[in-house]
C-alpha cells in the first residue's frame, strides 16, 4: 500500500476527525479510502447510466416493464446479505 500525505485546512481536518468519530471508521485513512471507493462507484455508475442513455432500446418501457424491473431488483435484494456494521 502507497503513502499520500495530504494538507487541509483546520477546519476541513475537525471535519473529518469529526465523521471518523461519528461513522465508526478506525483512522482517517478509513474514512478517505471510503470517500474514494464511493467516489469510484459514482463515477461508474454514471458511465453505465450514460451507456445506457446513448443505446436503442430493446423493450418498450410500459407498466409491465416496470414491474418486471421492481421484481428483480426485489429478488436481488433477497439473495443479497444485510451489510455488516462498522464497529
Amino acid at each position: 500500500m502507497s503513502t499520500m500525505n495530504i494538507s487541509l485546512p483546520d477546519a476541513m481536518k475537525s471535519f473529518v476527525d469529526e465523521q471518523v468519530l461519528q461513522r465508526g471508521y478506525g483512522t482517517s485513512s478509513e474514512y478517505v479510502r471510503d470517500l474514494i471507493r464511493r467516489e469510484q462507484e459514482r463515477l461508474q455508475l454514471r458511465d453505465l447510466l450514460l451507456h445506457g442513455a446513448a443505446s436503442a432500446t430493446s423493450t418498450e418501457a410500459d407498466p409491465a416493464y416496470f414491474d418486471g424491473l421492481r421484481d428483480r431488483v426485489r429478488n436481488a435484494r433477497k439473495k443479497t446479505p444485510p451489510p455488516r456494521a462498522k464497529g
